[in-house]
C-alpha cells in the first residue's frame, strides 16, 4: 500500500473515532468538524486511488470531484456549509448525523 493511501486511511480512522467521543458527548460542533475531515480524508483517498495524486487544497478537492465525480461532489457540496457555519452556529445533533453518514458513503466510496 501507497504510504500516502496508508496515512489518508489511517487519518481517516483518526477523525471517525474522535467525531464518534464528541458526538457521544454532545460536543456537536467539534463532532462536525471532524467529520467533514473524515469526509475530506475519503474524498482525497478516492482521488488518490483514481487519479494518482492527493488535491492541495479544498479548493483543488472540490474542483477536481466536482469536474470528474459528481456523486462524491454532491456530498461536499451539501456537507462544506455545515463546516463553515461550525464557526459561528451551535450545530444539531440532526446535522451531525449527516456528516456522519456521508463520511461512512466516502469511504465506501473510495474502496471501490
Amino acid at each position: 500500500m501507497d504510504g500516502k493511501e496508508q496515512i489518508l486511511k489511517e487519518n481517516f480512522s483518526e477523525y471517525m473515532e474522535l467525531a464518534e467521543h464528541a458526538f457521544r458527548a454532545k460536543k456537536y460542533n467539534s463532532a462536525v468538524t471532524l467529520f467533514f475531515k473524515a469526509i475530506s480524508a475519503a474524498t482525497d483517498l478516492f482521488v488518490l486511488k483514481r487519479e494518482g495524486f492527493v488535491p492541495s487544497s479544498h479548493t483543488n478537492r472540490f474542483r477536481i470531484v466536482q469536474e470528474k465525480y459528481p456523486e462524491i461532489y454532491d456530498i461536499l457540496d451539501k456537507d462544506f456549509p455545515f463546516y463553515q457555519d461550525n464557526y459561528t452556529k451551535k450545530m444539531s445533533k440532526d446535522a451531525v448525523e449527516v456528516l456522519r453518514e456521508d463520511a461512512q458513503r466516502v469511504k465506501k466510496l473510495s474502496e471501490e
